[in-house]
């Protein structure tokens, strides 16, 4: 088992949690209808859901239960940033005519510790003893195919009628010159941190690199981002991007994008050497967070003997799921493309409902099927849903679009973040909603009134219809939606209306 630092008592408690050292794995209750590998959020929700719904289950973990999210990912994360916020927050109250003499003295330590506590606290959700109560069978150990019915666990063979890998994926080491010369910190090594760096260069502007530089930097460090390509965020909206990387530079991060002939050198330290838009950097560093690449947790589990086909990017599957192995299916990290924790769960129910209660083609569902929306937790956040404007383009869908500025809403000048837009795509002639983006303080949340109203065919004009609480940036999404309904107003309809006044009213 990986052990989590500092070993102190919050750590203490969520590996007792997590995976306590005192554990016997059961006997097992053979055959088991859904055998689970791995106990991330995709095992975890296939897990509980099956064994609440009836089903003999056994869930294996050869490391910490809750996976990547819990452990090293949205949690601990969320956490730091949090207190990276309150921080800002303090450094910019003169903007609201608010003194903070002394200015700002972050305990980096302290707020490290705060996380450790809270995730120890969030682990309880995740933990072996909850799954035990509900009916799980959990085992902890190396999981490894043996044959199509069989799979071995510590010396334990457990027989199934489906089985599920649900194994996530892990850091993976770019190809960087002298990378391998220097110890880095990776997304899952990086919150064990207990001393804030002074200098951190941070490899990959992506939605980690950029939530961590923009945190890092709010604390107090000097941090230095580097990305290969043009700008910040290069999947997701180009102005919503800028608008997040200006905020970043305000915040002191120094951005050396399109960034070439990247070389680590371990001389007296770490030091990053990179020509950026012609300018030749040799910048020491305290500590070098990657924040880039990805690999499929496969190994050891005897995929081959199986019949399972997997590759770099992770295991084979098709829309229902299913490997290549049709008793054997796939869910989260491990073989999608969208790598995120609300993901894992909505495909671990597509899951349930194919390995244990459809019979033949009937009563399948798809993965293809679902809108998945994704936020980026910066100040401030980025979150999107359904199509880009150059999606719609790729696949000859004609679209109308509207955008509204916060800079237009009354909440957000309230509160200073003008900054920002709802931009909202819609199938050409209509008000049916194919895309969204939202650059806002609390796009995350904003998103979900998009993605429920894409989920249930509501269109944007009905969203008008909707009684939004004023004052609210939630207030953008009503407006977008009178800005279609006023498109709805052509001369014909202008006339009759008029028309009808008159004869009412008179003139």
């Amino acid at each position: 088992m990986n052990a989590l630092l500092p070993h102190d008592e919050h750590n203490q408690q969520l590996e007792a949690n997590a995976h306590p050292t005192d554990w016997q794995n059961p006997s097992p209750k053979q055959p088991y209808h859904l055998v689970v590998i791995g106990a991330g959020t995709a095992g975890l929700v296939t897990a509980a859901g099956a064994a609440g719904l009836g089903a003999r289950v056994a869930l294996i973990e050869r490391d910490l239960m809750g996976g990547d999210c819990l452990n090293v990912g949205c949690v601990p994360s969320k956490g730091v940033i949090s207190a990276a916020r309150v921080a800002a927050t303090v450094k910019n109250a003169s903007d609201f005519s608010v003194h903070v003499p002394n200015g700002v003295e972050i305990d980096f330590d302290g707020v490290m510790s705060r996380m450790r506590e809270l995730r120890a606290k969030i682990s309880q959700n995740d933990s072996a003893k909850r799954f035990q109560d509900l009916g799980v069978d959990v085992y902890f150990g190396q999981a490894s195919f043996t044959d199509s019915q069989t799979i071995d666990v510590q010396g334990t063979k457990l027989q199934y009628k489906r089985a599920v890998i649900a194994t996530g994926a892990r850091a993976a080491a770019p190809p960087i010159k002298g990378l391998d010369q220097v110890d880095y910190l990776t997304n899952e090594t990086v919150f064990s941190l207990t001393k804030l760096p002074k200098r951190i260069g941070i490899i990959g502007a992506g939605p980690i690199g950029c939530e961590l530089a923009q945190t890092f930097a709010q604390l107090g460090s000097e941090v230095f981002l580097i990305e290969s390509q043009h700008g910040i965020l290069p999947k997701e909206d180009r102005e919503a991007a800028d608008i997040v990387q200006k905020a970043m530079l305000a915040d002191g991060v120094q951005l050396l994008c399109c960034g070439h002939d990247l070389e680590i050198k371990n001389e007296g330290g770490i030091r990053l050497t990179l020509n950026s838009h012609g300018h030749q950097y040799d910048q020491p560093v305290d500590q070098l967070l990657v924040a880039v690449g990805r690999a499929p947790n496969v190994e050891k589990l005897n995929l081959d003997a199986v019949g399972v086909k997997f590759d770099k990017n992770g295991v084979e599957v098709n829309d229902n799921l299913q490997t290549t192995n049709p008793s054997i299916f796939a869910a989260g990290d491990v073989s999608s493309k969208y790598q995120f924790t609300h993901v894992a769960d909505f495909l671990a129910r597509i899951v349930i409902q194919n390995s244990l209660f459809a019979i033949g083609p009937f009563g399948k569902k798809k993965a293809s099927e679902l809108i998945i929306p994704w936020a980026t937790y910066t100040s401030p956040e980025i979150a999107h849903v359904g199509m880009y404007e150059q999606d719609a383009k790729d696949a000859g869908i004609e679209i109308d679009t509207y955008v509204q500025h916060f800079r237009e809403v009354d909440r957000a000048i309230l509160e200073g973040e003008e900054e920002g837009f709802v931009r909202i795509h819609t199938k050409k002639g209509t008000d049916k909603i194919v895309g969204t983006t939202i650059v806002a303080k609390n796009a995350g949340d904003m998103i979900s009134e998009i993605t429920v109203a894409m989920n249930n065919n509501v269109g944007l004009g009905a969203i008008a219809n909707a009684i939004h609480p004023y004052p609210t940036q939630a207030e953008a999404i009503r407006k977008l939606g009178d800005q279609y309904n006023r498109t709805r107003l052509t001369p014909f309809s202008k006339t009759m209306l008029h028309a009808l006044m008159r004869w009412n009213v008179g003139r």
